[in-house]
């Protein structure tokens, strides 16, 4: 199969059919086998239905349904594990991501090589405060700390190898960080196409304010993850140590110290009086508990095996 096309949606049943029928399109006008596997998100209107109907009209709809709203990542990740296309293409239903750039991230995908090409919207039709201002500073954050050259990281049209959508896991709201999560996966060769941003047809749009809050705590998390879940010693271990060597050299001084006004025959203030044998201790404390963290982590190395287990009350392929 040359293409799967992968569709998260969340109350979007008024898109859907046009969006089926041009992806249809699209596939046919190039001859490309392909299958359109809609993840249904716990959607609260008639979306699933609608699902359930266009795949009486074309076979090559599969559908998968979350019996409550889990997140575009959980949808992602199901998705991912059910296709089968040589490339996997991921796009919004809302209709504001062209089926028809379909034909040429397949070409950059088959012909150039490419591990994964995220879609650049560089003409955008979003508000300027509150969504095309946060989204740059978001990007540039993104570029500088992971060194990943993409003007657009969330952009939700992107084409990948099937061995990158194989390879990675996404979970929580770490759809945004999917291209940081293949190059920690050994893919690095990571394009990008400047596409067609829609205006937004039906409905509206389904991320608030959190996404603020949510979109730099993941960033650090997946940086952390991608760096130091196989040697979490590595971080922890060492800054335990350095913690605690300082704590150590602060309270061997003022050990050192009492003993010289002793033997100078000076009895001075008790070593407990000074408020730097507290912090001494604490800082030896803290590094102790750092370290035995970091070794803990090796012995665990990996998060619970649950962690995608999501809840799908129906299949439909």
């Amino acid at each position: 199969m040359d293409i799967s096309v992968v569709v998260p949606l969340f109350n979007e049943e008024e898109s859907l059919p046009e969006l089926a029928a041009w992806i249809k399109k699209v596939m046919e006008e190039n001859n490309f086998s392909y299958e359109i596997m809609m993840i249904d998100d716990g959607s609260r209107d008639n979306s699933w239905k609608v699902v359930r109907q266009l795949q009486k009209e074309n076979p090559l709809i599969k559908g998968i349904k979350f019996r409550r709203n889990y997140g575009k990542s959980a949808a992602l990740f199901c998705g991912f594990e059910a296709v089968q296309g040589d490339v996997v293409i991921t796009m919004d239903a809302d209709l504001q991501d062209s089926p028809d750039e379909i034909p040429e991230l397949y070409r950059m995908i088959k012909k150039d090589g490419f591990d994964l090409v995220s879609g650049w919207k560089k003409k955008r039709h979003d508000p300027v405060l509150t969504k095309n201002l946060p989204s740059k500073l978001y990007n540039w954050t993104v570029r500088r700390m992971t060194g990943i050259k993409l003007h657009d990281m969330n952009c939700g049209l992107k084409a990948y190898k099937k061995n990158v959508i194989k390879s990675i896991e996404v979970y929580g709201e770490m759809h945004r960080y999917i291209p940081v999560l293949a190059k920690w996966a050994g893919y690095k060769n990571i394009g990008e196409k400047v596409v067609i941003h829609q205006e937004r047809k039906y409905g509206v749009t389904k991320f608030g304010l959190e996404r603020f809050v949510r979109g730099p705590l993941d960033l650090l998390s997946v940086t952390f993850i991608s760096r130091f879940v196989k040697r979490p010693m590595h971080f922890f271990g060492i800054l335990g140590a350095l913690i605690f060597i300082v704590g150590f050299i602060a309270a061997g001084y003022l050990g050192v110290q009492k003993l010289i006004l002793l033997n100078q025959g000076i009895r001075g203030h008790l070593v407990t009086e000074s408020p730097y044998f507290y912090i001494a201790l604490t800082s030896m404390i803290i590094g102790a508990q750092f370290f035995m963290g970091g070794f803990l982590g090796e012995l665990v190395s990996r998060s619970s095996s649950e962690r995608n287990n999501y809840q799908i009350e129906e299949k439909s392929y």
